[in-house]
C-alpha cells in the first residue's frame, strides 16, 4: 500500500542541498520513516540518484543497536562515502543515539552531504531545533494523513469515509485494518503502550495515575477553554484527587512536547493582543483520542472542529481562537460587553481567515449565532464558515462563505471558494 504524502515530500525536495539538517518530527506512527525511506528515497533514485549515495539507517531496528554510539554511526556513515558525489544520509529515530548532535553537526561543512533525521522524542520541537542547531537545522512537521490523504486510499463515499475518519482518525496503519475491532484495538493499545510509555519515560513521571487522568479529560474537553488552575479544580470536584496547576502545566507539556495535542491560544480581534489564559487543546489525530476514551464521547460536533483545526495546521496556517469584544444593548436598552468567540483565526504570511465550524445550522438562531462573531469583525479578510453537511457554497451580502466540511477538506483551493 502506497500512500502519497506529497505535502511533505514537496518540502523535503525543496530543502535539498541548503546547507540545514533537516529534522522531521511528529507524532509516532505518523509516517515518517516511511516519508523518508520510501517516499523520499523512491523520489531520488527516480531523479538518477544511484542507491548507493542513500545512507539509510533505521536506528529503531536491534539489528542497528551498535550505531547508537554517536562514534560507530560516524565511521559507518564515513565508511559509506566514498568519492564527491552528493550522498543522501536517512537516519531513522536519531535521538536513540547519545550526543546526537556532535554526530549531525560534523557533516555541515561537508560539502557532499545532505543529512535527514526522523525524531520523535521532545528534543525536536521548533524551539529546541533553533536551540539545538542554531539556525542550522530545518524542522519539516509531518501529521497523520489528512483527508483528503484518507480518501485515495478508501473505496467508500466520501460521507462514509468521513465519518470512518471522525472515529479511527488517520494514522496510516489504521488503513491496513478492515474491521472496526482491529481498527480499535490498535489504536487502543498504540495509546497505552507507546505513548503513555514515551511520556512516563522520557520526563520520568512518578505520578502515572495522575498523568492518565488529566489525559481523560483534555481527551474529553476537545475545543473547551480550560487552563491548570480550573484543571486543578476538576481533579478535585470529579477525581477527588489534589494536583497542583504547577504540576498540571508540567503534563500538559509533556502531552504537548510528545506531539499528541497542541495548545491553541485565544487572539483579541479588536485589541490586537494575545489573552494569556485560558487555553484550547486539540488532538492531533481523532482516531488517537476517541481511543483514549474507548471510543465513547463521540460527539461530532467537536469532532468536526478538530478535524478542522489539523487542517489548517497540515496547510502551514498558524492557528488561534479569536475573540470579539463587542457592546450590545440588552432589552431594557442598557449597555453591556460581551465577547464572541471565532473558532479558529487562520495566518500564513499576509493571508488571514476567520473560521467557524457549525455541525449543524438548522435554524435562524444557530445561523445568527455563528454569525455573530463574524460580523463583528471589521477588517476585510475572508469570513468562512464549514458546515457538516453537503451543500454548495454560499455568500451572502455580508462577505461570509458557508462551505460544506467535505469541500473544505477535499479542495486545495477551499478557503478562496
Amino acid at each position: 500500500m502506497k500512500i502519497e504524502r506529497n505535502i511533505y515530500l514537496n518540502k523535503i525536495i525543496d530543502s535539498r542541498h541548503n546547507g540545514m539538517i533537516k529534522i522531521v518530527t511528529g507524532v509516532r506512527r505518523s509516517g515518517k520513516s516511511y516519508l523518508l525511506f520510501n517516499l523520499f528515497s523512491d523520489w531520488l533514485k527516480e531523479h538518477g540518484i544511484d542507491e548507493k549515495h542513500i545512507i539509510k539507517i533505521d536506528l529503531e531496528d536491534r539489528r542497528n543497536k551498535f550505531l547508537r554510539d554517536p562514534d560507530n554511526l560516524l565511521e559507518h556513515i564515513d565508511s559509506k562515502m566514498v568519492d564527491d558525489k552528493m550522498y543522501y544520509i536517512l537516519i531513522d529515530e536519531i535521538q536513540l543515539v547519545e550526543e546526537f548532535e556532535d554526530v549531525l553537526n560534523s557533516y555541515l561543512k561537508i560539502e557532499n552531504a545532505d543529512v535527514y533525521v526522523t525524531g520523535s522524542n521532545a528534543r525536536f520541537l521548533s524551539k529546541d531545533v533553533i536551540t539545538t542547531f542554531r539556525g542550522r537545522g530545518e524542522e519539516i512537521k509531518v501529521f497523520p494523513l489528512n483527508f483528503r490523504e484518507y480518501m485515495s486510499m478508501s473505496d467508500k463515499s466520501v460521507e462514509l469515509s468521513f465519518e470512518e475518519f471522525m472515529t479511527y482518525g488517520g494514522l496510516p496503519q489504521v488503513l491496513e485494518y478492515s474491521s472496526e475491532e482491529r481498527k480499535s484495538e490498535y489504536l487502543k493499545a498504540l495509546f497505552a503502550e507507546t505513548y503513555i510509555t514515551d511520556i512516563k519515560e522520557r520526563y520520568n513521571v512518578k505520578n502515572d495515575e495522575e498523568l492518565e487522568i488529566l489525559i481523560d479529560i483534555i481527551s474529553s474537553g476537545i475545543g473547551g477553554l480550560t487552563n491548570p488552575t480550573k484543571l486543578a479544580n476538576t481533579f478535585v470536584s470529579e477525581k477527588k484527587v489534589k494536583l497542583s496547576d504547577k504540576t498540571i502545566k508540567a503534563y500538559l507539556d509533556y502531552i504537548c512536547d510528545s506531539f499528541l495535542v497542541e495548545k491553541v491560544q485565544r487572539y483579541d480581534v479588536k485589541g490586537k493582543k494575545y489573552i494569556d489564559t485560558p487555553y484550547k487543546y486539540y488532538f492531533v489525530d481523532m482516531g488517537l483520542r476517541n481511543a483514549r476514551l474507548n471510543f465513547r464521547q463521540l460527539e461530532k460536533a467537536h469532532m468536526m472542529e478538530n478535524i478542522i483545526y489539523n487542517e489548517l495546521r497540515v496547510r502551514g496556517f498558524n492557528v488561534d481562537v479569536g475573540i470579539v469584544p463587542t457592546i450590545i444593548r440588552d432589552k431594557e436598552g442598557n449597555r453591556k460587553r460581551i465577547s464572541y468567540e471565532i473558532d479558529f483565526i487562520c495566518n500564513k504570511g499576509n493571508k488571514r481567515y476567520y473560521i467557524q465550524s457549525a455541525y449543524r445550522m438548522n435554524n435562524e438562531e444557530k445561523v445568527r449565532q455563528e454569525e455573530n462573531s463574524l460580523r463583528n469583525v471589521t477588517d476585510s479578510f475572508k469570513k468562512i464558515i464549514v458546515v457538516g453537511n453537503p451543500i454548495l457554497v454560499e455568500r451572502d451580502n455580508s462577505g461570509i462563505t458557508t462551505i460544506s466540511i467535505y469541500d473544505f477538506l477535499m479542495k486545495d483551493n477551499s478557503l478562496e471558494l
